[in-house]
């Protein structure tokens, strides 16, 4: 752009010098070629003075030379004049008023009897011009300067038209087709103009229809056709996220709900009316499961659903199955009069460590205790798996964040993201807080009830701190980036994004050095009002990363959106991808959709080398998991 509006100005400046100096040329040989004129002129006059002499002195009846001579000299305004014969003077001619200078003639006459000195003044002077004249120059003067101006007016213009188009190809290069398309204006040859317009429009209709066809091919993989909401190939995906080689990583509840007499009441009512029942029953489900972080709901089979909701103590997870229970009745009774044993509903609490197929086992198990009970209920399945430390209540979980803040017994582990040629990619950074005990409590505990205390952005901020002041300064490589992970109430505090702001642009030299992960869904369920926050990250010069690609079912139209640079995979997406055909397909279309961007895609979890093997075949950048390293304390 800066080229290119160099070249333009040179181009006008070349253009108006030119024309300048065209006029300038024009005006000067039209000057000359007037005093020529003039000149050529009052030798004329002269020479049809000698003949006349000449004539008059060769006739034997001649007219006297006073007779007829001065009223000719006097209206070719002759300063002086002399004729001789011989040396004899034979006629002089004096006018009243004599001034000086001018241009002297003088010739010979008869064959060299006469001689002739006339004096004439300058054929052209300023002083013979007239108002007349005056007015005939300025107005020439006018309409070169009026005809000049108008054309660089026009030329400027045309070149202006020529930088837009410069300024939107500049956009396209750099990939921001949004901008580009935006910035139509007055970009000339407009037909140019208009190409880049239709192009980009085709473009983003591409991207689009690829977004679409992206979440067909996972939404027929992963989706239940009827009802939208994950199938049974989706809940053992997440189920396998949810769970490593020592078992479950995190605590939950596990819920299954079946509605014995489903297919007897398809048979009595029409089929939009049983898709009509499902839809209330899910919009229920949805709406108990929308405050509960990471839920998964799916349906298992024709009229058996389940739910997974992690991370929460047994006391809130009984609470929980009774108020599905309860609501659930409600909606389906007020729009179909139900049995009273239609719904019934097992559960099974796991803890961390806890096998995952035993888990479903006992879940299938409670159900059929559900069942035997009689009438709509629900039953736990109680094996003493209670998590002491998620029973605590919210007050004890927010003294104990706070006095860890205050204390700094924030303790960071990062770990390493391997590109295919075995080398460092970044570092993700994860915290774990140490109690007055001395023992370390996971992310997993902490976390749910810091953002339940509103605390997340302090520990956040605190995580950040350590990052550039601790940890970076320790490693001697300048070019190993590190990752930090923003939750949703972070990203929307007004003062951690100012005091982001302010620490980033203070310390500039640090910032390109940090990439901050942020979630799938947050992205997808909040793009405007994350978009100037994030905005803001990558004009700092830090990178952005979206986290956990593949959790959830939705469009990736978002990419397009928002300043990303990398992605990463979920580990339901990256366990036993090659055994999974239909995990396979995701990627494949996963990277076509960012084919020619600069987006690079990393998987979370992989454990296996047969695992590391199909994502690099499928395309993926780097990988992260137990098979290259556990988490190593930092600080």
């Amino acid at each position: 752009m800066k080229l290119t509006r160099i070249l333009t100005k040179k181009l006008t400046s070349f253009w108006l010098m030119s024309l300048v100096g065209v006029a300038f040329i024009c005006f000067l040989t039209a000057m000359v070629s007037f005093v020529q004129l003039t000149y050529t002129f009052q030798q004329q006059k002269v020479t049809e003075l000698e003949e006349l002499i000449e004539q008059q002195s060769s006739r034997p009846e001649r007219w006297g030379f006073q007779e007829w001579l001065p009223p000719l000299l006097n209206s070719y305004r002759a300063r002086a004049f002399s004729l001789y014969q011989g040396d004899k003077l034979i006629f002089e001619y004096q006018p009243e008023t004599t001034a000086k200078g001018g241009v002297q003639y003088k010739s010979q006459l008869a064959e060299g009897k006469l001689a002739m000195q006339l004096t004439m003044p300058q054929p052209f002077a300023k002083s013979d011009i007239g108002w007349y004249g005056m007015l005939i120059i300025f107005i020439g003067c006018v309409a070169v300067f009026l005809f000049v101006r108008f054309g660089f007016r026009w030329f400027s213009t045309e070149l202006n038209g020529i930088e837009h188009l410069a300024q939107r190809s500049s956009l396209i290069l750099s990939g921001q087709h949004d901008k580009a398309l935006a910035e139509r204006g007055q970009g000339k040859p407009r037909l140019i103009n208009r190409a880049l317009t239709h192009l980009l429009l085709e473009l983003d209709d591409a991207h689009k229809e690829r977004a679409r066809f992206d979440q067909f091919i996972r939404s027929n993989t992963f989706l239940d056709s009827e009802t939208g909401i994950g199938n049974n190939l989706f809940l053992k995906n997440r189920l396998d996220a949810l769970s490593g080689s020592s078992g479950m990583i995190t605590p939950g509840v596990l819920y299954l709900f079946e509605m014995e007499d489903l297919e007897l009441l398809g048979r009595e009512l029409a089929e939009h009316e049983v898709d009509e029942f499902l839809l209330q029953l899910i919009g229920v489900v949805n709406q108990i499961l929308a405050d509960k972080a990471n839920s998964i709901f799916s349906r298992r089979s024709y009229n058996q659903f389940a739910v997974v909701v992690p991370q929460i103590s047994q006391a809130e997870a009984d609470q929980l199955a009774a108020k599905l229970l309860r609501l659930s009745l409600n909606q389906l009774n007020s729009f179909v009069t139900l049995p009273d044993d239609f719904i019934h509903l097992g559960g099974a609490y796991f803890k961390v460590g806890d096998d995952k197929d035993a888990l479903v086992e006992e879940a299938e198990l409670a159900l059929r205790s559900a069942q035997f009970q009689g009438g709509s209920s629900w039953f736990m399945y109680d094996k003493g798996a209670v998590d002491g430390d998620l029973s605590k209540g919210s007050v004890r979980w927010r003294s104990f964040i706070e006095n860890v803040l205050v204390s700094r017994r924030v303790f960071l582990f990062s770990q390493p993201v391997v590109d295919s040629d075995s080398n460092a990619h970044h570092q993700e950074v994860t915290c774990r807080l140490r109690d007055t005990q001395g023992n370390l409590v996971r992310a997993t505990l902490f976390l749910p009830m810091a953002i339940k205390c509103g605390l997340t952005p302090q520990i956040e901020r605190q995580v950040i701190e350590m990052v550039m002041f601790d940890v970076l300064p320790k490693h001697k490589d300048n070019s190993l980036k590190f990752s930090i992970n923003l939750s949703l109430d972070t990203l929307l505090s007004r003062a951690f994004v100012r005091w982001l702001k302010t620490t980033l642009l203070e310390y500039r030299h640090l910032a390109p050095r940090l990439i901050f992960e942020v979630n799938e869904d947050i992205l997808v369920n909040h793009q405007q009002q994350l978009k100037d926050p994030l905005d803001m990250i990558n004009k700092m010069g830090a990178s952005i990363c979206v986290d956990r690609v593949g959790q959830q079912v939705v469009s990736t139209e978002y990419m397009h959106h928002y300043p990303i640079s990398l992605i990463k995979l979920h580990r339901s997406i990256v366990n036993q991808i090659h055994l999974r055909a239909e995990n396979q397909l995701f990627v494949r279309s996963l990277i076509a959709g960012i084919f020619r961007t600069d987006v690079q895609v990393c998987a979370e979890g992989v454990e296996v080398f047969q695992e590391w093997q199909t994502l690099q075949i499928l395309g993926v950048s780097a990988g992260q998991g137990s098979f290259f390293s556990e988490p190593i304390e930092e600080v």
